[in-house]
């Protein structure tokens, strides 16, 4: 899943950005990466809200028809 993908590269990111090691010019690199591979994190999780919203009321209206049976 993109997704785990994402957050895995972030964690490595990270990992580069706070060991110290990389020079201004690729800490600046690394930043517009981490911050570009955030929004495609936050895009991802705004779809799967939108699915898991959508299987929950097909899950209640389903146990509403059953009660009422």
């Amino acid at each position: 899943m993109k997704l785990e993908e994402n957050f895995e590269k972030l964690k490595k990111i990270t990992e580069k950005l706070e060991n110290g090691k990389v020079g201004l010019d690729e800490s600046v690199k690394l930043f517009e990466e981490g911050a570009e591979l955030v929004k495609q994190c936050l895009e991802e999780l705004k779809k799967i809200k939108g699915k898991i919203s959508i299987i929950k009321k097909d899950v209640e209206k389903f146990v509403e028809e059953e009660v009422e049976e």
